[in-house]
């Protein structure tokens, strides 16, 4: 397990809490349902990468979808399994996947590939288990906010890049609220990571959005300043028949 994946795992419980309180996080506030309107009808098998403690597998079998779950935290794992015996999972890096070529008419990966450390080799295998004319669709930190950070809480705060936005590094940044508190360790790249990766494994980017934050999804002051700046960035990718 590399150094990305422990962390999750180490963290595994405070994540399972914040992420099954309904409401807590932007999730269950709008940004499930903007990226599902990226998401294709069910065709053939869904592979959910880096599924966590199972919310997005849930959703997407509610959705019609056949899901196959695969994430390197045990711990989430076994809470996934727990809420929804059903689902087939399976524990594994995302860059060496245990599936054969061509097995999945789509790949999911919504807010696990800021958390991987072999970016490209998960894009890679993101194809190689595709079909011919399959999707991914992915959601990720924007690059922009993980590069920096405000000055003040105010919804007119300047927003501060002090070191290189163009720069890989690792972070980690700590939550609390209501209660619950998360940390959250990623990878900061640079958009053109990204779409390499994806231009490196032959995909065809088909759609690329940075949803706004909507005025229902602002419920404090400071969640204002979200309106000038993505939080997400969703792309929606061809494996070229």
């Amino acid at each position: 397990m590399d150094e990305l994946s422990r962390a999750w795992d180490h963290h595994a419980a405070k994540w399972i809490a914040w992420a099954r309180k309904p409401g807590h996080d932007s999730y269950w506030i709008f940004h499930r349902d903007a990226f599902l309107e990226l998401v294709p009808e069910p065709s053939g098998r869904t592979l959910d990468l880096g599924c966590g403690e199972g919310r997005l597998s849930r959703d997407l079998t509610a959705l019609g979808h056949d899901v196959v779950g695969v994430d390197a935290s045990p711990t989430m794992l076994a809470a996934a399994r727990e809420a929804a015996p059903e689902l087939e999972l399976y524990e594994a890096d995302a860059a060496a996947l245990p599936f054969e070529d061509a097995s999945f008419g789509l790949v999911v990966a919504f807010m696990s590939l800021q958390d991987v450390e072999n970016l490209d080799g998960a894009i890679r295998e993101c194809a190689r288990v595709l079909r011919p004319g399959g999707r991914l669709c992915l959601a990720i930190v924007h690059p922009i906010n993980s590069a920096g950070t405000w000055e003040r809480d105010d919804a007119e705060s300047p927003f501060v890049i002090e070191g290189s936005y163009l720069a890989t590094f690792q972070y980690a940044e700590t939550f609390a609220r209501d209660g619950l508190e998360m940390t959250f360790t990623s990878a900061h790249r640079p958009l053109e990571a990204f779409t390499e990766a994806l231009a490196g494994a032959r995909f065809l980017i088909e759609r690329l959005r940075e949803p706004a934050l909507p005025a229902h999804a602002i419920q404090r002051e400071r969640s204002a300043r979200w309106r000038r700046f993505p939080l997400f960035l969703h792309i929606r990718a061809l494996k070229p028949g």
